[in-house]
């Protein structure tokens, strides 16, 4: 992957309820032997559920049980035992797949539902500017400034950012940080401690500055500044999102009624996931379950579309998985998709920069892409108004930043990457629950609709620019109204709140 920096907890004492008591015991079985690495395993079951016969069986061939999710089949697994998953699935006929996940962390660059409507408090307006606000060319670019003076967004409206965290004690976040709806999932079980879910990375804190700063006098001023935030930690502090803190995330905001999610990252063992791989099918179908049910229970769900400069609709090589080990490159096909960005009904977003192209490492492709948002372009798209091309957004003060601003003592970074431009479009998706429209397809098609239609641009500019993994040229494919560049736009906050 052609990253900008390296990219994209214990278990909860508050973890999600089971619901299930361990049942008579299972049959004897030969449990393998011990002496094995300690891994966790997801393991997915055939059926939505988690009987007490399996948490038993799971036991006799000897693992530990770390969280279980019968909502969706899937249990969150330990075991030092070699051979466990063979094992288990051979002492249980329920078991559709148990994949180890330790070796599938992968890092991320800098870079149609059934629920009810959910009644939600009226937005207010949040007018007028703050110390930084002239250096954010990117709210200007989607008419922010002009839909906040409008609607600034609704205190009950929650953004679960599932990223690495943020820092609650940031002065431009902290009157917005909701601690009841924070935990971090890392390690596969929601722990609610703030300090658990406080970002060691730096990445988390940016993805939040964007979606939800506070219109307070200081720094910056997010696309909607009087929601709430709450940081959803699923990455560690190198920046990996292992597929049990993915899934435990979804599982979390499902439950604890977040209406939107922004996800700057991808996830599984691989930048492309191939369902018809056996040990990457289970953690694929885990993770699409997880987000199903958080869509399900009322949460929009916005992806980042990844900085590769590939065509996610015509994959045909992957030679940057797995990308916390050794590389390996291997053909794919469309068997093989990005999660979450490639799950059904989730909004991806690609990004462009402040002359309106998409960015040079952006991610794209038809069917893959919903609409376009500012990321920043430092080698193609510096202006006046943008002259490194980044967005700036709000940082830990004890992480370095390379480009750093200040304001009343609070720290601001400057970053590129689709991980930049998925915030805006959460952002605009709480805007859009706040005016009373809640359901995530709903959402979705208001976003998709009040985006501004922008044309293919002439492709020679990205000729130095081919993608990361396979070589090939970038190649945009449809017209104003939808291409595999822009998606449906670039996303548009004041028209996505006025209709």
């Amino acid at each position: 992957m052609r990253r900008l920096t390296r990219f994209m907890a214990p278990v909860s004492a508050v973890a999600l309820a089971v619901g299930l008591s361990v049942g008579a015991a299972a049959p004897a079985t030969s449990a393998p032997a011990a002496g094995g690495e300690m891994q966790t395993y997801l393991v997915l079951y055939k059926a939505n559920g988690v009987s007490g016969a399996s948490l038993a069986k799971l036991e006799s061939a000897g693992g530990t049980v770390v969280q279980s999710y019968p909502q969706i089949g899937v249990a969150v697994v330990k075991s030092d035992r070699v051979g466990f998953g063979q094992t288990l699935k051979a002492a249980d006929l329920s078991v559709q797949g148990a994949s180890a996940t330790g070796a599938f962390g992968v890092a991320l660059g800098d870079n149609g539902t059934t629920d009810a409507a959910v009644a939600v408090d009226p937005g207010t307006p949040a007018p007028g500017n703050d110390n930084l606000s002239g250096l954010q060319w990117d709210m200007d670019q989607i008419q922010a400034p002009a839909a906040r003076a409008i609607n600034g967004g609704s205190a009950s409206v929650v953004v679960g950012d599932i990223d690495t965290g943020l820092d609650w004690t940031h002065p431009d976040l902290a009157p917005n940080v909701d601690f009841s709806k924070s935990a971090s999932c890392v390690g596969g079980a929601p722990n609610t401690a703030p300090a658990a879910w406080m970002d060691d990375n730096g990445h988390g804190t940016h993805t939040a500055g964007t979606i939800a700063a506070a219109k307070n006098g200081i720094g910056m001023v997010g696309v909607a500044p009087n929601v709430k935030i709450a940081g959803i930690k699923a990455g560690n502090a190198a920046g990996f999102f292992f597929p049990e803190a993915v899934v435990c995330s979804f599982m979390w905001a499902g439950m604890n009624g977040i209406q939107v999610t922004n996800n700057s990252y991808f996830a599984d063992p691989w930048l492309f996931n191939c369902k018809n791989d056996p040990g990457q099918r289970s953690i694929w179908e885990a993770e699409r379950r997880a987000i199903r049910f958080a869509q399900q229970n009322g949460t929009t769900v916005v992806a980042a579309q990844g900085n590769e400069s590939d065509d996610l609709a015509h994959p045909s090589q992957d030679v940057t998985s797995p990308d916390d080990s050794t590389p390996v490159t291997r053909e794919i096909t469309n068997a093989c998709a990005v999660v979450p960005v490639e799950v059904p009904g989730v909004i991806g977003v690609t990004a462009n920069g402040n002359k309106l192209f998409k960015s040079f490492y952006s991610s794209y492709g038809v069917g893959a892409v919903s609409v376009i948002a500012p990321g920043g372009d430092s080698r193609l798209q510096r202006t006046a108004a943008a002259p490194n091309g980044r967005v700036l957004s709000t940082w830990p003060s004890g992480l370095p930043c390379t480009r750093t601003v200040t304001d009343s003592g609070a720290k601001y970074c400057y970053l590129q990457g689709t991980s930049m431009a998925s915030p805006h479009v959460a952002g605009v998706a709480a805007l859009i629950v706040s005016t009373g429209v809640s359901k995530p397809g709903a959402v979705a098609a208001r976003i998709s609709n009040t985006a501004d239609g922008m044309a293919c641009p002439d492709t020679a500019m990205y000729a130095p620019f081919p993608s990361a993994s396979n070589g090939a040229p970038q190649v945009c494919q449809g017209n104003v109204g939808y291409n595999g560049f822009n998606g449906h736009g670039q996303v548009n906050a004041l028209r996505a709140i006025t209709g």
